[in-house]
Parts: structure tokens; sequence; C-alpha cells
């Protein structure tokens, strides 16, 4: 009997701490029911004082050696004459390197025979100033380039420019959560949450086939730049 007492004991025991310790649980349930999660996005225009330009060059030749060769020479060529025109070797980067057999198709239905190799070197260059620009892009040509695969404009303070958006979504969240809430008769209480998401930045783009040979000074626009923050804030209603 006094054993069978001592388990009643217990099970009461254990019983009061399950309710003990799910009792803040629901609390926090109840306070979660009553929120108001709200999405929004800040913008901050930046002009541009920065760009990256993909260039780079093409050769052919009867086989891989001569295709290979020329193509290392017009490449040096490229790069010392990139130096010498004030771009240090740090904003000049190796991006792509191909080396392919060129096809040709016999008449009579035979199978495609290798009749040379085409090799292409192209390298991605920062140009730090823009008002440059476009005689560094003329220069690139003069060099030997013969292929211009495009520019992207960047602004170099883009993170703390970027604040200025981050502020903006804040107050577009907030503007629409007392929206949201005055038209359902409560109120926007404490921030609960606060998460911020990834947003791509539009850059201003340029894109060209194989450069040509009489390619004079480019007249470049650098535009305006758009840096995006997106957030998400959870607020407790009253």
């Amino acid at each position: 009997m006094t054993a069978f007492r001592c388990r009643i004991r217990m099970l009461f025991v254990a019983v009061t701490a399950a309710i003990a310790v799910t009792q803040p649980a629901t609390a926090e349930d109840s306070r979660m029911d009553r929120s108001i999660t709200v999405s929004a996005t800040g913008t901050a225009a930046a002009v541009p004082d920065a760009a990256r330009v993909q260039t780079g060059v093409v050769t052919e030749g009867k086989t891989a050696r001569e295709a290979l060769s020329e193509n290392n020479a017009a490449m040096e060529k490229l790069v010392a004459g990139l130096k010498q025109s004030g771009i240090e070797a740090k904003d000049i980067q190796t991006s792509g390197f191909n080396l392919n057999p060129r096809y040709t198709n016999p008449r009579d239905g035979q199978p495609p025979i290798i009749d040379g190799y085409q090799a292409s070197n192209s390298v991605e260059v920062r140009v730090g100033n823009l008002d440059s620009l476009g005689e560094i892009l003329d220069k690139l040509v003069s060099l030997g380039a013969n292929q211009m695969n495009g520019i992207t404009f960047e602004v170099t303070a883009a993170e703390t420019l970027r604040d200025e958006a981050r502020k903006a979504a804040i107050a577009n969240a907030r503007r629409r959560a007392e929206l949201y809430a005055a038209a359902a008769g409560a109120k926007v209480g404490k921030v609960m949450a606060i998460n911020e998401g990834g947003a791509p930045e539009s850059r201003p783009f340029f894109k060209a086939g194989r450069a040509a040979a009489a390619m004079e000074a480019v007249p470049i626009e650098r535009g305006t730049q758009s840096l995006d923050a997106n957030v998400t804030v959870t607020w407790e209603l009253e």
C-alpha cells in the first residue's frame, strides 16, 4: 500500500512538472499569434566609380602549337601594354582559356575532319578611373584584343552606401505594418525579429562581340546604380 501511494505521489509530481514546463511555451505561442511580419525593400542610388572589362585574344593555326604560340605572344603584348597604360598587375586577372580543334565538313558525306586549331585567352581588367575607360578600350584594340565580352560597372563603397537602403527598407516595412495593423484594429508593438535577405544589385552593362579593328575612343555613360536591401521584420501586436 505504501509503495502504491509513493507511485501516485511520483506520478502527480511528474504531471505537475510537465504542466509547468508547457505553460511558458503556450504563452509564447499565444504571443506569436498576436504578431505581424512584413517584408520590404529599400533602394539607394549611387554613381559607379569603377568598371570591369572582359576582353581577350583569339588566334588560329594549322596546329595546336601554332595557335597557342601566337596567342601567348599576343596576350603578353596585351598585358604589358595595359601595365604601361597605368593598369596595376593586381587589376588584371585571367578569366578564361580554351584551345579547341577547328573542323571542316567534307562534301562527300565523310565525318568532319580537323583542319586547324583555335586558341582563346581572356582577362578581366579592373579600371578604377572611369574617366580613362574609353581610352583603355581603344588601347585594348590597338594592343591586339579581338574579343570584347562585356563591361560591368561597380560602386567601390557599395556596402556603406547600401546602409541607406537598409534604413529605407526598415521604414517601408514599419509603414506597411502600421497600415495593416490599423486596418485590423490593432497597434504595432515592439520588434521581435529582423532578417535581411540578399538582393542582387542592378548594374549598367555593355556587351559586344568581336572588336572592330577601326574602333576609336569609346563614349562611356556610367549612369547610376541601384543598391537594394531586403528585410523581413516581425512586430508584436498590441
